[in-house]
């Protein structure tokens, strides 16, 4: 992100840039920024900009045992929750679907809400599901989790709401999902003040400034164009790269996560 150039393909925006120098004012003395200021600037623009979507990053197949195999059902999502003008689009709904890894913890901590063994979770957008069991791999690693969902708790519909869940979890329909590249950007250098002193700013480059994965996309994103920009429900901000997005193939390139991973 070294260059404006840069910082525009990774999805920085110019009215970010323009709340940034609004904040930190004009000095003639060198001095050091804080990132997260800009980082901020950046969240604060795209959050009133940029419409919803959802992106399962970290896959496993959850399976909803009690759904019809070949029923394909519509959900419905806002597209910016603080702009209903904008509208609602259809994510469909099937018996197999692909939720985050993190989503499932076979031993839950303390605090942890989503799905566990005997758990009860929301689908948003869908039903409340019930785990009842899960799968592993030779290495012990879950792959699939099996549940069964309750047919009147869809959201929207009267007495959705009857049962209480604390947990609330995105997926996506794994017979429509989009599998995307994702390019999951993050600081250039792993100090805060690179090079100081007499040391060599190279030797402060963060080894994971970037990583590439394969992520499962809500099939509207598949119309995504270049430069298109949106939120990832739970995950930041991202945009369709502007030089390897084609159409009905786009390549995003994340802007800034939801919160700075960073702090201290």
């Amino acid at each position: 992100l070294p260059t404006l150039a840069g910082a525009r393909r990774r999805g920085y925006v110019a009215e970010g840039f323009k709340l940034f120098t609004d904040r930190i004012g004009v000095s003639k003395a060198d001095s050091w920024i804080e990132y997260t200021i800009l980082e901020d600037c950046m969240r604060e623009v795209l959050n009133d900009s940029a419409e919803r979507k959802i992106a399962v990053l970290d896959p496993i197949k959850l399976v909803i045992d009690n759904y019809p195999a070949n029923q394909v059902e519509d959900c419905f999502a806002p597209n910016h929750p603080l702009k209903p003008e904008l509208g609602k689009r259809v994510v469909p709904l099937t018996r197999e679907l692909w939720i985050e890894a993190e989503d499932f913890m076979e031993t839950p901590s303390k605090g942890f809400f989503r799905l566990t063994p005997d758990g009860m979770v929301r689908l948003r957008y869908g039903y409340v599901v019930k785990c009842t069991g899960f799968e592993k791999d030779a290495a012990g690693k879950v792959t699939v989790v099996h549940c069964d969902y309750l047919p009147d708790t869809k959201s929207g519909t009267p007495g959705s709401d009857a049962i209480k869940v604390k947990g609330n979890i995105h997926w996506v329909s794994a017979e429509h999902a989009y599998a995307a590249e994702i390019r999951l950007y993050d600081r250039l250098f792993k100090e805060a003040h690179p090079g100081s002193g007499d040391q060599d700013y190279l030797n402060d480059l963060n080894p994971d400034s970037v990583k590439t994965i394969t992520a499962q996309l809500e099939p509207s994103l598949k119309d995504a164009k270049a430069e298109d920009r949106f939120q990832f429900e739970r995950h930041g901000y991202f945009v369709a790269d502007k030089k390897d997005s084609i159409a009905g193939k786009p390549v995003f390139n994340r802007t800034v996560t939801l919160r700075d991973a960073w702090q201290k």
